[in-house]
Parts: structure tokens; C-alpha cells; sequence
């Protein structure tokens, strides 16, 4: 197949996962369930079509290896993953591995073996809907898993112990899937970009420089509810109002560093009557940069204002940092690969940082990483109006295959990361 033909069998082939869902009239992959089962099963077929032997290991990643020459002990990883956020679009994750199947049936069919093998993992669980659990899947193999995620409980109670076992695991041996780094030459994930910019600037494709760091916050403001008819301005300690003050500096505070993103996403005023004066509200604050010392100066700066806010009322802030994930550096050298596969098909290559997490940032804690990036329309992502063209498709999946052609040529071929 030539490059389109192989973009076009990427989308049908993604259009059928997106057929396969927890729920009914939506798009919902999670974390063990019956429909992440069926697309596994369904994955691994296309995997052997392709020329791949194919394993799941003890949490439930699902790998397709194709082997390179004979004397050949090295392997370079293409992955992504193929489980969902509620009522998600299709792309998101099943591109990275679908397309990454591509590239191995591209190599399949021309005979080719590499100085190395190629090997396409679909993780087990990117998203973290069911568990709150990101990157499950790639901190296993990258040996970061902390075995005290296995008490966490669903929705409905179910222990993801429980969990792993249901979809053919075993905790028990969880702990030595990780692969060792001494093996591995790099990793390398295709994604939607997942917001606008290529969009914007006109370009199929951009390749990845660097991953953003995040904080993940929740702030309580704890003031004193009241009637709302009988109590005077003057004084009230509306826990709502220092909120929003403190709301609208989040924004505000993203003028003062540049690239800085900073959203509340979530508030919630109680008692949440309309005639009483909210005591208590609780809010979300998500902060990125690809400058770790940049996103810990405005979390600070963010801090004294929230304090500040509550102060000016008579209302407690309380400060809880809940997540938090360093900025990953994409290795430069594959990074100038990538980039040098991308000029065979375009004049001009755009590099950028992905604002969003994923499991490149714990892959390349074990070995050198880079992404690609795809042009999804409107910079729509985790909804069901996501969507990439097949000519935009194509070309990744063209300069994807060119960049293991390159790394084939072993004067780009990084050198091993220590453990």
C-alpha cells in the first residue's frame, strides 16, 4: 500500500474502534471493561495481519512486535493508547496506534528488516477515567507504577486489583513488566495535536520539542453562609465572591509569563441555594508550562492571591497541590530525525510544545522520546466533533516511515539511556 492507501485503511480502521464503547449512543473506553477487551482483541488481529506476534502483559498492554535482523537485540517502540475520556472523540490515543500498525505493514510488505525491531504498544490505560490512574499502562513498562494503586476503587467499588485480574492480568507479577532500558532505542507516539495551532498555521503536521509540566490544584474558600435578605453587604464573608476575584487573576496571571496556561475547571459554591450567601467553594486550578521553574513562580504568585482574596473577606483558603507532573525535554536528537523525515515532505517543519500529558512523558524517563503531532480540525479534542483528514494522516504516517528508515541508517540511532 502507498501512503494514502494506508492513511485511508488508519481512519476506517479508527471509525471501527470508535463503534466500540461502555455506553450506548457515546464514546466511552475504560480501564478493563467489556469494550476495552473487544478492541484489544480487535487490535491484536490487525497487529498479526501486519506481520506482528502479539502479547498483553501483566496489567494488560498490548504489544505487537515486528523483529528486525537476526543479530539484532534492540527495539524501538511506537505506542499511544486506546482507551477513552467520557463521551470522547475517536483520534485521541487509537491514531498513535493504529497508524503505528500502519508503519509495521508498510515495512511487512516491502520484506524489510530493520537493524532493530519494531514494536507497537497500545497502553493499557492512558486517560485514568476509571481509576484516576494517566499513564498506568506506560509507568508499568517504564517501571513507575506504584503498587498501592491497586486498593483504588471505582465507581462502583470494584478495586482495580479486581479489575486487572477481570481482564486476564495478574497483580502479582504487575511489578516485573517493566522493560529494561538497556533494550530499548526510543520511543515514538503520533497524536492529534489536540488544540489549534497547526491548524492555524496552516501545517499538516508539527514535531514535538518538549512536553508541558503541570499542577493540578484544588482550592477551598471557606467563609459563612447567610441569608441572603437579611444579611448586609458590608457584612458578609461570601466565600463566591473572594472565588471569583481569585477566578479571574488566573487568567490575568497567564499575561505575566509567556506560554503560561492556567484554567479553572471545575467550582462549586454550597450550600448552592439561590437566597443564601455561599459559605464554602471549592475550585479546580490546572497549570502548565514547559519551564518547570515558570509553572512554580505562578502557582506561588496564584497562591498569595487566592490568600489575598480571602484575607480582603474574612474567608479561609485552604491550598492543595493534588497533581503534579514535571515538564519532559523530547530528546533532540530524535527530535532532529523526525524533523529531517518531515522536510522530505514539507518546506517548512513547525516545532511546539504539547500543552496536554502523555505517555511520552513517563516513556521518556527510560529512553529517548519524541511526537508527532497531526492537524485535527478546529483544535477539537475529547469531544465527539474530533477529527483528522486522511491527507493529514497520510503524511504522518509518510514521515513516520521515513523516520524509522532514518533510524535504520544507525548514524541516528541515540545513544542507550542509563537506567
Amino acid at each position: 500500500m502507498n501512503d494514502t492507501e494506508l492513511a485511508q485503511l488508519v481512519i476506517k480502521r479508527i471509525e471501527e474502534l470508535g463503534r466500540i464503547s461502555d455506553e450506548p449512543g457515546r464514546l466511552t473506553r475504560t480501564y478493563g471493561s467489556p469494550a476495552m477487551r473487544k478492541a484489544n482483541d480487535l487490535v491484536a488481529g490487525w497487529m498479526r495481519e501486519a506481520g506482528m506476534t502479539v502479547s498483553e502483559d501483566a496489567i494488560g498492554n498490548l504489544s505487537g512486535r515486528y523483529a528486525g535482523n537476526e543479530d539484532t537485540s534492540k527495539t524501538f517502540i511506537l505506542g499511544s493508547h486506546l482507551d477513552t475520556v467520557r463521551d470522547a472523540g475517536k483520534f485521541d490515543g487509537p491514531l498513535g496506534v493504529v497508524a503505528g500498525i500502519a508503519c509495521v505493514q508498510h515495512l511487512n510488505e516491502a520484506k524489510a528488516k530493520l537493524p532493530f525491531a519494531v514494536e507497537v504498544i497500545s497502553f493499557a490505560d492512558g486517560e485514568g477515567m476509571r481509576y484516576r490512574t494517566s499513564y498506568m499502562g506506560s509507568k508499568v513498562v517504564a517501571g513507575k507504577f506504584n503498587e498501592k494503586k491497586f486498593a483504588k476503587t471505582d465507581a462502583s467499588g470494584v478495586t482495580l486489583e479486581e479489575a486487572i485480574r477481570a481482564f486476564g492480568g495478574k497483580p502479582e507479577k504487575v511489578m516485573a513488566a517493566k522493560r529494561n532500558p538497556e533494550d530499548l532505542l526510543g520511543y515514538a507516539e503520533l497524536q492529534i495535536e489536540e488544540g489549534p495551532v497547526l491548524e492555524k498555521k496552516y501545517q499538516p503536521i508539527g514535531v514535538v520539542s518538549a512536553i508541558a509540566g503541570q499542577t493540578q490544584i484544588k482550592v477551598r474558600f471557606a467563609g459563612q453562609a447567610g441569608n441572603a435578605g437579611t444579611t448586609p453587604m458590608g457584612m458578609r464573608h461570601d466565600a463566591l465572591v473572594a472565588a471569583a476575584q481569585f477566578v479571574v487573576a488566573v487568567e490575568t496571571s497567564t499575561r505575566l509569563y509567556t506560554d503560561l496556561l492556567a484554567t479553572v475547571g471545575h467550582i462549586e459554591a454550597r450550600p448552592g441555594v439561590g437566597h443564601v450567601i455561599p459559605g464554602e467553594v471549592v475550585l479546580t486550578v490546572d497549570v502548565r508550562h514547559q519551564m518547570d521553574s515558570i509553572r512554580a513562580a505562578a502557582c506561588d504568585r496564584l497562591q498569595l492571591t487566592a490568600n489575598h482574596a480571602g484575607e480582603s473577606r474574612g474567608v479561609a483558603v485552604e491550598w492543595e497541590v493534588v497533581h503534579e507532573a514535571q515538564s519532559v525535554q523530547c530528546s533532540r536528537e530524535l527530535t532532529d530525525t523526525l524533523a529531517k523525515a518531515a522536510r522530505q515532505h514539507l518546506v517548512d517543519v513547525m516545532e511546539l510544545v504539547s500543552g496536554a500529558g502523555h505517555d511520552a512523558a513517563i516513556m521518556g524517563e527510560i529512553t529517548p522520546a519524541v511526537m508527532l503531532f497531526v492537524r485535527c480540525k478546529g483544535g477539537i479534542s475529547h469531544h465527539p466533533d474530533e477529527w483528522a483528514s486522511v491527507e493529514d494522516v497520510a503524511v504522518a504516517v509518510a514521515v513516520m516511515n521515513d523516520f524509522l528508515l532514518l533510524m535504520a541508517n544507525r548514524q541516528n540511532v541515540p545513544r542507550k539511556k542509563k537506567a
